[in-house]
């Protein structure tokens, strides 16, 4: 019995959290893009280790994981990446993690091992399906095509798969290359479109309603949501809620239930 009791109270407590997860794309999949900040080599190392992060978050979930689009670092790391994450209540989770990133430790590319800060921003869109939600005339957008980039030998595209497109009214930029027809990568960029045109929208009225609210902050690399400090201790903060860990290396495994339910719990 004390099992059973056991295991009703973690069902119990997994689908009253459930409830939090209520907003319209909530349970539904989401694509996450990862910038290299203020930081140089570091900064596109970290940007990596923020990739191999929620990979093994989503990996922890049994999601399945796709990388549409990939831009490597100069000297290392990764300068972008954008990847689409599909599974249950991906986007619910994933929104938690919305902001600017920020890594101290002592750099492994600085010769005199200093201790180095590095910034990432990370974005998290609902991977939109219904087209309703979002319009896009097709006079408002110019498509070019390109041959993907890659580390080199097997990885180069030799035929132009990849795609850009320029949404004019709004200026946004959106490629997608991955290993596959024109044609798919050309859907994957229009989705990704219509995913940034949505955040655009949902941040300009909450904007308005915050400034209605005289609580508006504006969000810029100084705004970190949360700290990574790997060096002279271990410590992970989120800045929203104060939940930390004093085990880094955990989270950077991919163990972020705890910041993204304190994160939900706090402004459900």
């Amino acid at each position: 019995m004390e099992e059973e009791l056991a295991k009703l109270e973690v069902t119990v407590e997994e689908e009253s959290f459930k409830q939090m997860l209520n907003g319209k794309f909530d349970q539904g999949d989401a694509i996450i893009a990862i910038h290299a900040g203020a930081g140089g080599t570091d900064s596109q190392d970290w940007t990596e280790m923020l990739e191999r992060m929620y990979v093994r978050w989503a990996e922890r979930r049994k999601f399945d994981i796709e990388v549409l689009d990939f831009t490597p670092g100069e000297e290392a790391g990764i300068k972008s990446i954008t990847i689409a994450i599909n599974g249950e209540y991906a986007y619910g989770y994933l929104r938690s993690e919305k902001g600017v990133h920020r890594l101290v430790r002592l750099s492994p590319f600085d010769t005199a091992h200093k201790r180095h800060t590095s910034f990432a921003l990370v974005e998290v869109l609902p991977k939109i399906t219904n087209d309703t939600d979002v319009i896009i005339e097709p006079n408002d957008i110019n498509i070019d095509v390109f041959k993907s980039s890659g580390a080199g030998g097997q990885n180069v595209q030799k035929n132009s798969t990849a795609v850009r497109i320029t949404h004019l009214p709004s200026g946004l930029v959106v490629t997608c290359q991955n290993e596959r027809s024109q044609t798919q990568n050309r859907e994957v960029a229009m989705q990704v479109l219509r995913s940034r045109l949505l955040q655009i929208q949902q941040t300009k009225q909450e904007a308005e309603i915050a400034v209605l609210k005289g609580d508006y902050t504006k969000a810029e690399w100084g705004s970190q949501i949360r700290s990574y400090v790997l060096h002279p201790y271990q410590l992970v903060k989120d800045h929203r809620t104060n939940h930390e860990r004093g085990n880094a290396q955990i989270v950077l495994d991919g163990d972020l239930d705890e910041f993204m339910e304190a994160y939900l719990k706090q402004t459900h």
